[in-house]
Parts: C-alpha cells; sequence; structure tokens
C-alpha cells in the first residue's frame, strides 16, 4: 500500500530541477555520482524538446518535492516486430522505500506499456543492488541470462567513428 496521497503524474518541463535532483540521487545510489554531468538543457532536450526521446512519471507527496522517478522510452523488438519500454531510472527517495511506491510506478508503467501495445518493459539492475534484485523478483521480472550490457563511449567510440574515414 503506497503512502496516503501519494499521487503518480506526467513530469513537466517544470519540474526539470526536481528531475535533475532525483536522477543525480539514483547516480549517488548506485556509486556512480563522478559519472553524473547532466544538465537541466540535457534533460529538457531528451524529456521536452519536439524531438524528444523519453518520458518521466513523477511521484509527488503531500508537503514535499517529488519523491521519486520512472524515466523511460520505447525500443523495439525486431524479432517479434514490437515496441517495447526501457525503463531507464527507477528511484524512490531513501525515506520512502519500502512503503509501495516502486511498486506503484512500475504497476504505472505496465499499464502505460498495455494501453501503448508494447510487449514488454525492460530494464538493468546492478548486481550488487540485492533490495532491487529481490523487488524484481517478487513482481515477477525474470533475469535474461544469455545477454551482457555492452557500452561504446568516449575514446574508444571516436576511434571508431574515425575509422569510417577510410570506408567513405
Amino acid at each position: 500500500m503506497i503512502p496516503p496521497g501519494c499521487r503518480l503524474r506526467p513530469a513537466l518541463r517544470s519540474d526539470l530541477p526536481e528531475i535533475l535532483r532525483l536522477v543525480r540521487g539514483l547516480a549517488e545510489y548506485e556509486r556512480v555520482l563522478d559519472n553524473f554531468t547532466g544538465t537541466l538543457a540535457d534533460f529538457d532536450a531528451m524529456l521536452f524538446a519536439p524531438d524528444h526521446v523519453a518520458e518521466a512519471t513523477l511521484v509527488e507527496l503531500p508537503g514535499r518535492p517529488p519523491a521519486g522517478i520512472a524515466l523511460y522510452y520505447r525500443t523495439v523488438n525486431t524479432f517479434r516486430g514490437q515496441i517495447g519500454m526501457f525503463l531507464e531510472d527507477l528511484f524512490v527517495e531513501p525515506d520512502l522505500r519500502g512503503q509501495g511506491i516502486g511498486h506503484a510506478l512500475l504497476s504505472h508503467l505496465a499499464q502505460m506499456a498495455i494501453d501503448r501495445g508494447y510487449n514488454m518493459i525492460q530494464w538493468s539492475v546492478l548486481n550488487w543492488n540485492e533490495p532491487s534484485l529481490k523487488f524484481y523478483d517478487r513482481i515477477g521480472a525474470v533475469k535474461v541470462d544469455d545477454w551482457q550490457v555492452r557500452r561504446l563511449a568516449g575514446t574508444a567510440m571516436a576511434t571508431l567513428a574515425g575509422g569510417m574515414a577510410k570506408y567513405g
């Protein structure tokens, strides 16, 4: 059961400072705060520009700033010819964890995905994040064993892109 007065709502452009604060809180929780470089302008383009690529849902409780966020975007499942959702960020303020807010956010996203005709919601979770892993198990999320997450960025990405000049 979620706390009394808890409300989920789409993020608005006026929420940008709170969105940045919450995502920064997630970066701190995930022990990667030194990687956090996002700005208000970055999040404005990502969430509210005409060609925005992501959406966010915020958690509101009476008398306090937004206390949680889900930030997500559309993905494609080419093998099935369907669209899905990738949950990039799910964060609830530490003092409110265990009160059903994360469950409410995921339930909201599940209904949104169904309403939009999406076939799945997928996300990544850190191996050491036992509370989240247990929570995801309880709601029926399954581990995808045969896949590894890979990332190409920075110098490696620039080097690889530079190699395209010889194919031009």
